[in-house]
Parts: C-alpha cells; structure tokens; sequence
C-alpha cells in the first residue's frame, strides 16, 4: 500500500501578546523536518511531532477537520497559536 505524503503549512494564526521573537499573525513556515529560517526553535519543537504526524496522514480525533490542528508554543506569556494545515503533495 502506497503511503500517502502531505505537506504541512505552520500558520501563526493568535497570540496574547506580542511574541519575544518577533513573529506576527499570519506568518507561515512550511514543514520540512529542519526548523524553518527566523522561526522560532521552542516553538518548532512544539509542533514538531504533530507536524510529523499529519505529513505522514495521521489524524488527531478531536479535531473537526482531519487536515487542521491548531496548537500553542509552550511560552505562556505570549501563548503564540499556530495552525498547522496539511495538502497532499502532487
């Protein structure tokens, strides 16, 4: 059986207050196993596993759409929260 790939874009998409990096809602990365370029790496780490998991064609049963999560940075000052949205890679 032919296992399917996805890509996975990281979307900032809120936060409580401005990031200690810099990163500003809207800002995207694209998942590629390596931290992106100007992202943060505490953040990416965060991400990390669940990113893996939806290239790869994992699901998580809590969320409404299979190909969307949403999580947060492990800073609970700002509390960035990221999207992570995968499509199939043609």
């Amino acid at each position: 059986m032919e296992r399917k790939q996805y890509e996975v874009v990281i979307k900032l998409i809120s936060n409580q207050s401005p990031c200690h990096v810099g990163h500003k809602i809207g800002q995207e990365w694209v998942f590629n196993y390596f931290t992106p370029p100007a992202m943060c790496g505490l953040a990416y780490n965060a991400i990390y596993p669940a990113a893996l998991a939806l290239s790869v064609g994992g699901t998580f049963p809590w969320q409404e759409d299979p190909d969307v999560l949403t999580l947060s940075c492990p800073d609970y000052e700002v509390n960035n929260v990221f999207e992570l949205r995968r499509r199939p890679v043609k």
